[in-house]
């Protein structure tokens, strides 16, 4: 995706979520009209908060109700709790929609179907198959304003549009949940670096660093490279050390990209906005600051957009209860070691549902609606050559390097679909964005 305020089109900006936009006396001001700010001195009795967290969620459900609704169900515990307060708010059984996929290690319908089971939900279960990403792949990607490369983004579109075809004319997503409460595997991961820099400076600097990332023989030695890795991770500040597993600095982008499009573009900008970002964040706390940076770049720029984006195209509309203001508002006062305890990902979220949520659920592992494109783009002849085909245009376009396109399908792709297939997944949906557009983005 391409975070606000940019985009793909040459000095045409776009408003940035959360901000304002005034042109007066010939003179453009874009600022934020809200910010939010965490109040992370607050305690209160887990009672308390439990029942006032309840009440909330069931009002946020309540309130997006309109015609006939139903909701999404992947079998996480966001959407299975909109699923269940459905149920509870309207006394009658929810119409949950879920994807399915027929690849190991990426389906999750036997999850939704617990869900739906423990609450009563009438549930209606799509397979999606790699003809329906042959014949879905040129709409979805070409009804965007801007390339848009989230791969969930298919799913989520014939998960909706099973939803219409039986009548629905609104859905309830679960998106937000994660990212009010501390639910992705990055905030543990990264709040195990954090304790590094509660290590002395002096030890830091003057001991660790020069003796295992001084040289490079520690790195050599069995079980003290993990010791190495660990300290070359902590040692980079945030938000920077989150790009340290970026695919395009892994791989170079002398090896991606073209010369012609590198001189017109400043490759350290992104990485210079997500600092500011960073800094902006009204928190002390670990968890809070990466949340505030997942309310722009995970939900603002990415997530919310692949949801309206495909209930738009399916005829739907959206509405998302665990974004409800007074949710918000509860998240931004509620302990920051309740969000995640320890190495517990949204304690509090899932103590305070223990007794409502299947206990599946609860302890199940973060998933979503993965999408196993690679393993199908190297196995399903015209998906591959929907893939091949969309690469070869880009030849054209000079953005992408001919030897590197050439290497991903013939040796990457093959052997790595799992990890390369969204890097050729990605180019392909630019490709098709450009296709649809007129002549000038190509060479």
């Amino acid at each position: 995706m391409i975070p606000a305020p940019r985009t793909v089109f040459k000095d045409v900006f776009r408003l940035p979520a959360g901000h304002y936009a005034l042109f007066e006396n010939g003179r453009l001001t874009v600022a934020p009209w809200w910010k939010p700010h965490f109040d992370e001195g607050k305690r209160a009795s887990f009672a308390d908060l439990k029942a006032e967290f309840r009440e909330i969620l069931r009002d946020g459900v309540r309130d997006q109700i309109a015609g006939e609704t139903g909701c999404f169900l992947s079998g996480g515990t966001d959407s299975s709790t909109v699923a269940g307060l459905l149920r509870e708010v309207t006394g009658q059984p929810a119409r949950a929609f879920s994807i399915g996929f027929a690849a190991a290690g990426y389906d999750e319908m036997e999850y939704a179907r617990i869900a739906a089971r423990h609450f009563g939900a009438e549930h209606h279960a799509y397979y999606v198959t790699p003809d329906d990403l042959v014949a879905g792949i040129h709409q979805v990607a070409t009804s965007y304003d801007q390339p848009f490369g989230n791969s969930s983004v298919l799913p989520a579109y014939y998960c909706a549009k099973a939803a219409r075809e039986v009548g629905l004319t609104r859905i309830l997503a679960g998106d937000g949940g994660d990212e009010l409460f501390g639910g992705n595997v990055r905030y543990a991961k990264q709040r195990v670096f954090g304790a590094y820099e509660r290590i002395p400076g002096f030890l830091r600097r003057g001991l660790l660093q020069p003796l295992l990332t001084g040289c490079a023989w520690p790195g050599k030695i069995p079980g003290v490279k993990k010791a190495v890795s660990y300290v070359e991770q902590a040692s980079v500040p945030m938000p920077d050390r989150m790009q340290m597993y970026n695919l395009l600095s892994r791989l170079g982008l002398d090896t991606v990209l073209t010369p012609e499009f590198l001189a017109q573009v400043e490759p350290q900008d992104t990485l210079r906005q997500q600092r500011e970002n960073w800094r902006a964040a009204d928190a002390h706390a670990l968890v809070n600051r990466m949340l505030w940076y997942d309310w722009k770049y995970t939900l603002a720029d990415n997530d919310l957009p692949k949801v309206l984006g495909s209930t738009r195209l399916a005829g739907l509309e959206v509405g998302f209860p665990l974004l409800d203001d007074r949710l918000v508002d509860f998240s931004l006062r509620l302990d920051p070691e309740l969000k995640i305890k320890g190495l517990t990902l949204r304690w509090f979220f899932k103590e305070a549902l223990k007794d409502f949520l299947p206990p599946e659920i609860i302890t199940k592992k973060k998933h979503g609606f993965g999408l196993p494109f690679g393993v199908w783009a190297v196995e399903h002849p015209a998906l591959r050559k929907l893939a091949v085909d969309s690469l070869d245009y880009l030849r054209g376009c000079r953005i992408v390097r001919a030897d590197f396109l050439d290497r991903l399908l013939k040796d990457y792709l093959p052997q790595y679909p799992g990890y390369y297939g969204e890097l050729v997944w990605i180019l392909m949906i630019l490709s098709q964005w450009l296709q649809a557009r007129p002549r000038p983005f190509t060479a």
